[in-house]
């Protein structure tokens, strides 16, 4: 019995994924469970796996192609069927079929704009291939050809179908100022090299984007004094790993500061909703990671609830998960606040952007010993640069300033922290 496998459902706010790469091909012998392809989505590379064991009969969507949930990637058959041939062979009874039917159907869409099937090359962009399958569709419906969009952003620059709502959402031109308009990008000099931005990246771009035209974004900074964190973690790092199995490390001390920071300033944790408000009673903090194919942020839900261990085993969990691909949409979902480590990289001092829609994000920096002036004495201390940015829209910048002085002083005595103070 054939078993179709199936695009899973994405997760929030993702409609649409691209095949990035099969890892078996049609006449294969498959287990279950085993990884069949990967899709790209706009948040992270999902793999599909099979689901029952059998031989892969055809590939529906190549790679490149774009896919919507539900849709059907394959086809596996039982284990020892030969692979089906692509439906190539289709056109043999067409011949006896009378002629004239398919000529005088063609004849009233010949006005009709041509929706190519393959690779079509485009006056002045030779680079230009067909569109994907939803694209078509999308095109056939709104009586768009490739030549008026011209190179896709998609693999080998076929057209996805946001480039067919990009082209929609245009305003209207003349005909000969469209043609020259499409998408013309300039020679390449020598040493040189052109590489298609992946779905993660330009997402990336589009939502940080979209923070600075949308919100309010102000950024407030102060310094932090780590000598009381370190010492305390210096003294307990060992007893910490024996009994909990994992490394007490600094994100813990600033995700239980910025928990308590959250409670007293609820705005920095709200959200804008419209013309309200949406208070959040629950920390699900976001934590950005740095992976391979660019910054993810993971989401460590109910983070007010969490033991130091608890968070550092979530945090050490992500970690590992994002370097190997593993992270699950739904674990980016649903964060209230953000925090950002750009001092792992050695940064000391930037302005973090907003993780929409939520009104706050912190950003720690690199720890660096400088000569601060303690009890009427110059010192050498380990101080950190923390940034603050949120949406002056929701918070005032007595509330944004009053929670980075409450993030400063939890750290600097991490006594409060156990007391909830």
């Amino acid at each position: 019995m054939a078993t179709d496998i199936l695009v899973p459902t994405l997760g929030e706010s993702v409609s649409t994924a691209t095949v990035a790469r099969w890892l078996k091909k049609a006449g294969e012998q498959v287990a279950v469970d085993e990884p069949l392809v990967e899709l790209e989505t706009d948040k992270v590379t999902v793999e599909v796996n099979a689901p029952s064991a059998g031989v892969i009969e055809s590939i529906a969507a190549d790679e490149g192609a774009e896919v919507e949930p539900g849709a059907v990637l394959g086809v596996i058959g039982a284990a020892g069927a030969a692979a089906a041939p692509k439906p190539a062979a289709a056109p043999s009874p067409a011949p006896a079929q009378p002629a004239p039917a398919p000529a005088a159907a063609a004849q009233p869409k010949i006005e009709e704009p041509r929706v190519p099937q393959g690779p079509v090359a485009v006056p002045g962009n030779p680079n230009a291939h067909a569109p994907l399958p939803a694209a078509a569709k999308l095109m056939s419906e709104n009586r768009i050809s490739a030549e008026q969009i011209g190179t896709g952003t998609a693999k080998d620059g076929r057209i996805s179908k946001g480039d067919v709502l990009d082209f929609l959402a245009r305003p209207a031109a003349t005909p000969a100022a469209a043609a020259p308009a499409a998408k013309a990008a300039r020679p390449l000099e020598e040493g040189e090299e052109r590489v298609k931005m992946t779905r993660l990246r330009i997402t990336i771009a589009r939502r940080l984007k979209e923070a600075q035209n949308t919100a309010a974004m102000l950024t407030t900074f102060n310094e932090v004094d780590m000598g009381a964190a370190m010492a305390l973690r210096a003294e307990y790092r060992d007893a910490f790993e024996k009994r909990h199995g994992v490394k007490l490390g600094f994100m813990s001390f600033f995700v239980k500061a910025c928990v308590a920071a959250l409670k007293e300033f609820p705005a920095v944790n709200a959200e804008l909703e419209g013309d309200s408000v949406v208070y959040k009673n629950f920390v699900h903090m976001g934590i950005a990671v740095g992976g391979p194919n660019g910054l993810v942020v993971p989401v460590l839900r109910n983070a007010d609830q969490m033991s130091f261990a608890g968070i550092e085993k979530g945090i050490g969990d992500f970690g590992k998960r994002v370097r190997d691909g593993q992270l699950k949409l739904e674990e980016m979902a649903g964060g209230s606040f953000t925090i950002t480590n750009g001092g792992i990289y050695g940064s000391l001092m930037s302005t973090p952007i907003l993780n929409p829609p939520q009104s706050g994000i912190l950003g720690m920096h690199k720890i660096q010993e400088r000569p601060m002036v303690v009890g009427g004495k110059v010192e050498v201390r380990p101080m950190m640069y923390l940034a603050l940015s949120y949406d002056h829209r929701i918070v005032d910048g007595k509330e944004a300033v009053s929670f980075l002085v409450r993030v400063k002083e939890g750290v600097e005595d991490p006594r409060r922290l156990m007391l909830d103070l």
